[in-house]
This record gives structure tokens, C-alpha cells and sequence, in this order.
């Protein structure tokens, strides 16, 4: 049984920490690639505060497919370069979008959606997937949440 506890109320790079370690205590030893995808999208889910979509989108043949998340259902492919998803991995660089009817081609699967954070998991080199946060609240993302999501890229990128 695992049983990660998350304070919303540390400051962002305490709580990131906490987070990134809990990551890699959950993944650890574990090689099924989604059934690490699935424990992630839910931990994320579970530590940040104020989402309603946490989860994956895997390269697929240079497609973005729809992988384990937590949160309504959502859409099934998305090419490169389209949407934030698709920016992101296209660009293989970090989105951060305060206001999702801002961004030109913005594909939205929920209406609830108002800002939303995509991170690029690269691993030698090439973007193997994304992980895409959504929030209903506007501005919910900046500079440090990138940073900790980020950093979770980075344990993902080894373990799926």
C-alpha cells in the first residue's frame, strides 16, 4: 500500500520536493511503463491543489496519444504542433498558459479548463510523451510549478 501525503500548503519548492520524492518511491523498481504513468497522473493529482486533468499524452509515431490521467475524458490524438499538448511536444519546451482562450489553436476537451502547464519527457533527446496539467482557475501556473513538473519529467522519463 502506498500512502503519500501532500501539504498544499508548503511553499511550491517544498511541496515540488516532497512530490518528485514520493514520485520516485512509487516508480521504483517497476517497469511497466503505463502502470508508472498511471501512479504518476494520479500522485500529481493527489499533491497539487486546484486541477481537473492530470495526466499523459505518449508519442506515438510522431502523434500525441492519450495516456493514463486522472479527470474527465479526454481527447484521443493530438498531432504535434497543435494545441499546448502539440506545441510542447513539437517544440520539446515547457508551455505554461494562463489563459488556455488565449492560445492560438487551443484544443479543448473540458470547458472547465482555464490555464493549463504541459511538460515535455524527453529521454535521449526526443520527446517520448507529455504530461499535461489542467486547471479551472486562471493564471493557476507559473515559473515554479513548471520547475516541479518539470522535475517529475525527468524521474518519468526513466521509468516509462
Amino acid at each position: 500500500m502506498y500512502d503519500f501525503s501532500a501539504d498544499a500548503a508548503l511553499p511550491k519548492p517544498e511541496l515540488y520536493r516532497d512530490l518528485a520524492e514520493a514520485a520516485e518511491a512509487l516508480i521504483h523498481g517497476e517497469p511497466d511503463g503505463v502502470a508508472n504513468m498511471a501512479n504518476l497522473a494520479a500522485l500529481i493529482w493527489q499533491f497539487l491543489p486546484d486541477l481537473n486533468w492530470s495526466g499523459f499524452y505518449r508519442n506515438v509515431d510522431g502523434e500525441l496519444v492519450l495516456g493514463p490521467f486522472m479527470g474527465k475524458p479526454a481527447c484521443i490524438r493530438i498531432p504535434f504542433g497543435k494545441g499546448v499538448c502539440g506545441a510542447a511536444a513539437a517544440t520539446g519546451e515547457t508551455q505554461v498558459v494562463p489563459d488556455v482562450h488565449a492560445f492560438p489553436g487551443h484544443i479543448a476537451c473540458d470547458a472547465a479548463s482555464r490555464s493549463e502547464l504541459v511538460v515535455p519527457v524527453i529521454r535521449d533527446g526526443a520527446v517520448i510523451a507529455v504530461i499535461d496539467l489542467d486547471s479551472p482557475t486562471p493564471e493557476r501556473f507559473d515559473a515554479e510549478d513548471a520547475a516541479g513538473i518539470e522535475r517529475i519529467a525527468r524521474i518519468a522519463a526513466a521509468a516509462i
